[in-house]
């Protein structure tokens, strides 16, 4: 692809390559979308690879009930610039970046002066599935040949790190980095994490680089060597009662990184006096509190999702110095709806990424 300026004042449309779906029942395939072209602010990416995320299932297959079709999903974006608009400053063909769950916000309201885009009082801008007010239309993600995206929203990527590695760390890395660094886990923490799988091996990795104790809960006792080497300083089975007491009251914070339906409360047992409990996995239905898991010790039960550009490029940059990267399995475009069912399963450790090379053939 020729990386070329973009011309002042230029507007339309240009037609991509893409994979998505036109129905909540239908397989995703090929199809043709629109992309803008540059406007002075913008870059042009072309994609290398995209990580897949629970997310891209739900909402291919509307389980969140908010699908706008045809939906083409993808918000862990690896790439490289082909094109700037002319008012670029951070940004040159032929540079590397990366686009995470955001490609816009207000930039006005106080979350966003306060780099907290994700949090934008007027909503922020998802990678696929939101207003585009551009083409007056919704957004379309990366599974797909390339994406323009304003440059305060787009990511320098360590020059360290694998890049097919690296997509992930644009959800799953600092959907965890959030809430660990939020919650102030550093040396003489213990922490847990609940679930290894694409959010919770990142917790684990993430953590321990940032000094903490890390305990890891998990439901499969196969799991356990792998978390061991993921990071963790003991494995506890969670199915187990007796194991579960070791750390009764005991731990400063603990990551909830489970999307099915289990027992909150026995992870808010863990907690110590003032114990915080932050959930970044999204169970389907409402998980019941009890009120004295919470009271007598003060415990907080939080909710955290993705985080700011400035912290998205801060996790990055963390990533780089302790060379963390995401446990992936790469796949071609055209297995998108096995690698699906594989997900739906947890058949995968722990990310698959779409070489998106596979889309030009």
């Amino acid at each position: 692809m020729e990386t070329t300026k973009a011309t002042p004042g230029e507007t339309g449309t240009t037609k991509t390559k893409a994979y998505g779906t036109n129905a909540a029942d239908a397989l995703l395939e090929q199809l043709n979308i629109n992309r803008r072209k540059p406007t002075p602010h913008d870059v042009e990416i072309e994609i290398l690879f995209c990580g897949v995320c629970h997310s891209d299932l739900h909402t291919a297959k509307n389980e969140w009930h908010n699908t706008i079709y045809p939906c083409v999903p993808g918000h862990e974006i690896v790439g490289k610039i082909v094109r700037v608009g002319e008012h670029v400053k951070k940004f040159k063909a032929g540079d590397t970046a990366a686009v995470g769950c955001m490609v816009d916000s207000c930039r006005e309201c106080d979350y966003c002066k306060e780099g907290l885009e994700q949090y934008c009082a007027n909503g922020m801008t998802g990678t696929y599935n939101a207003p585009d007010a551009h083409l007056n239309t919704h957004t379309y993600g990366g599974y797909a040949e390339n994406i323009v995206v304003d440059e305060a929203f787009v990511l320098k990527v360590p020059e360290n790190l694998d890049l097919a590695s690296t997509a992930p760390l644009l959800c799953a890395g600092i959907t965890t980095y959030s809430p660990l660094k939020h919650w102030n886990v550093g040396p003489g923490k213990k922490v847990g994490i609940v679930g290894i799988g694409g959010l919770g091996h990142m917790g684990v990795k993430i953590a321990k680089a940032m000094g903490a104790e890390v305990i890891v809960f998990t439901t499969s006792a196969s799991k356990f060597d792998d978390a061991k080497r993921l990071g963790a300083d003991d494995v506890i089975l969670s199915k187990d009662a007796e194991q579960m007491k070791k750390y009764a009251g005991k731990l400063h914070f603990v990551l909830d990184a489970v999307s099915a339906q289990h027992d909150i409360n026995a992870y808010l047992n863990l907690l110590r006096v003032d114990g915080s409990l932050a959930l970044v996995g999204a169970p389907e239905q409402p998980l019941p509190v009890a009120a004295f898991s919470i009271i007598p010790f003060r415990r907080s039960f939080a909710g955290s999702m993705i985080g700011g550009i400035a912290e998205t490029q801060e996790m990055l940059d963390f990533c780089g110095k302790h060379n963390i990267v995401a446990d992936i399995e790469m796949i071609n475009i055209q297995h998108i709806n096995e690698a699906y069912e594989r997900l739906l399963k947890g058949d995968v450790k722990y990310r698959f990424v779409i070489d998106m090379a596979s889309l030009k053939n």
